[in-house]
């Protein structure tokens, strides 16, 4: 008896002992395709209330329109203040969420996350239009290994579609060297065309634009960011003509409605391509967006857990031809 009730408390011990060591479980990995690594401007670094589209407010041309964000909610999120700050933030959100980023920007703020997170930031460089660098210097920037993704290339500003021959060059480099490419369509701000961007035209974001591309280079990886909303009809159509496109969930995961959210994504699932959905969040200078746009995925009663962890991760690590094992 006696033996018995000294093995039993040596198993408790154990057990004790063992449950103080053992490091709590990590996250399970998440994956944001979508990231803009830039300096903080004071200007645009103000309060903004996630899901502020929800009222859709409108402007005047006889008044100064000062942003199209807003800050009217209980509890608005906060930018940084720094780039210090900025880069605080974004590190110990990753370590903390088991988060790796695809990141684009600014070059120096870029270089700098980098080399803060070697393991958890691939960097992109993108070309909105022609002027911006040489088909060279884009070749060049690619060849270095620093560079492994094109992105966020976004001639819908520049009022250019994707096809538009004088960025052709730039999409053959990419398909050369077998990159993956990031092109903005879709929606692109409440009065973006009254406000910062004369150039934009929302029918520039139209997906069936990108079809002339995809037929000039049919081994191009494309992933249509912010999933061409509103135009679900011509995202669904062209992902089910082209097999190696894919979209991210970024920007209106976190300024419309969510109920409207919620609709176009239960739309593109319910249509066939959850194997072809990506988080991202279109982040800038707001660090607890992760967690607000994180949360419209979690909180998704109409997707299983398995179509969670492909939104989130799986889908990412196929479509950039990542290593899964290295995540674990």
């Amino acid at each position: 008896m006696r033996t018995r009730i000294l093995v039993a408390a040596w198993l408790l011990l154990s057990g004790m002992s063992l449950a103080q060591t053992t490091p709590p479980n990590r996250p399970l990995p998440i994956i944001d395709v979508h990231v803009h690594a830039m300096k903080v401007n004071p200007s645009f670094a103000i309060e903004m209330c996630p899901w502020f589209l929800k009222d859709m407010p409108g402007g005047d041309p006889n008044q100064q329109m000062r942003a199209f964000l807003n800050a009217t909610c209980v509890d608005p999120l906060q930018p940084a203040k720094s780039d210090q700050e900025m880069q605080t933030a974004v590190l110990e959100t990753m370590k903390r969420l088991n988060m790796t980023i695809i990141a684009y920007g600014d070059p120096q703020i870029l270089r700098q996350w980098k080399k803060a997170a070697p393991d958890r930031v691939i960097a992109g460089i993108g070309v909105s239009s022609p002027d911006e660098m040489s088909v060279k210097a884009f070749s060049d920037s690619l060849s270095s290994g620093f560079y492994q993704v094109m992105g966020e290339v976004a001639p819908q500003y520049r009022g250019l579609s994707p096809s538009d021959m004088s960025l052709d060059q730039y999409f053959a480099v990419a398909e050369k060297m077998n990159i993956p490419v990031g092109i903005h369509m879709g929606t692109g701000g409440n009065g973006m065309a009254n406000i910062t961007q004369a150039k934009y035209r929302a029918s520039l974001g139209r997906p069936f634009l990108l079809e002339d591309l995809l037929g000039r280079h049919p081994k191009l990886k494309i992933w249509v960011m912010h999933a061409g909303y509103p135009m679900i009809d011509e995202m669904i159509a062209l992902m089910g003509a082209n097999a190696y496109v894919y979209v991210d969930l970024a920007g209106f995961i976190w300024s419309y409605p969510q109920e409207e959210i919620h609709a176009y994504l239960k739309r593109l699932v319910q249509a066939g391509f959850g194997k072809r959905i990506m988080y991202g969040t279109d982040f800038m200078v707001w660090p607890k967006l992760f967690e607000a746009s994180i949360g419209v995925i979690e909180n998704a009663d109409y997707l299983s857990f398995d179509q969670k962890r492909d939104i989130m991760f799986n889908n990412a690590v196929r479509f950039f031809r990542l290593d899964a094992s290295k995540f674990k």
